[in-house]
């Protein structure tokens, strides 16, 4: 069994674990998962994934609101998010936060106000960023070359040369099961430009299961299998890169 498995990036909040979320915590460190970064949506989701870090030592967590969260986000979300992170020291990054241009209905200049504010309570917080970006590429890269922030940009399917500039900017590059699927080979290349000590790996979880969960709940065990396609295109190890990856999580978070 492979072990030392650091998710950066689950949803643990979300409906889909509402059955079964306490005994799936409960067990998940007997398959090999070490850490866990929860990432948040919402003030909502900030709250809860708060609560689930204070309960299991294994599991950390993220403050902050999804540029899909726009327009139900209460007015005083920084000043939520700031007390929760100053009262739960388990909370060590901003996110997950960013553009998503996706979906029509979402206002761009709305979306683009909230994914600063959050940069720069961050930067105040001194606290790493977990980055959502979906069909905003230009846009995003351009916001983080005026922050120039400390973090991930998570769940990654852009190109390599995008990745590239990513890194060029000092930040993480997040990569989910997407890797094991047959139409991954843009997020393939991608991968190959992303130098070790720059590489997260993730679930999204209960999105983007691996091969050959494909389709259904994902959870962090998962991992294993994102790590053995990571390890064939970086021709290592699955331990290797679970090894690897798990450094390079705990640095960025600021986890010992």
């Amino acid at each position: 069994m492979l072990e030392n498995i650091f998710d950066s990036h689950a949803h643990y909040a979300d409906s889909a674990f509402d059955d079964d979320r306490e005994q799936l915590l409960a067990e998940l460190p007997s398959k090999g998962v070490y850490r866990v970064m929860l990432a948040s949506s919402s003030v909502e989701d900030t709250s809860v994934n708060s609560d689930l870090s204070q309960k299991y030592d294994y599991i950390y967590a993220a403050a902050g609101v999804h540029p899909e969260s726009v327009d139900t986000n209460p007015e005083n979300y920084i000043e939520i998010i700031e007390r929760t992170v100053k009262n739960n020291p388990k909370i060590r990054a901003i996110g997950e936060i960013g553009l998503d241009y996706h979906y029509e209905g979402f206002d761009r200049d709305k979306q683009a106000e909230l994914f600063c504010r959050q940069l720069e309570l961050a930067g105040e917080l001194e606290l790493p960023v977990i980055v959502h970006s979906r069909d905003a590429t230009e846009d995003t890269l351009r916001i983080l070359k005026k922050y120039h922030p400390i973090g991930v940009v998570h769940c990654f399917s852009g190109s390599a040369e995008t990745a590239e500039e990513i890194i060029r900017l000092g930040m993480y590059i997040g990569f989910t099961g997407v890797l094991t699927f047959r139409n991954a080979k843009k997020a393939l290349r991608a991968l190959e430009a992303v130098p070790n000590d720059r590489l997260l790996l993730e679930t999204d979880c209960p999105y983007m299961a691996p091969v050959p969960f494909r389709g259904n709940r994902c959870d962090s065990s998962m991992i294993a299998y994102t790590a053995e396609k990571a390890a064939e295109i970086k021709g290592m190890t699955a331990q290797e890169i679970l090894n690897i990856t798990t450094e390079n999580a705990k640095r960025m978070y600021n986890i010992i």
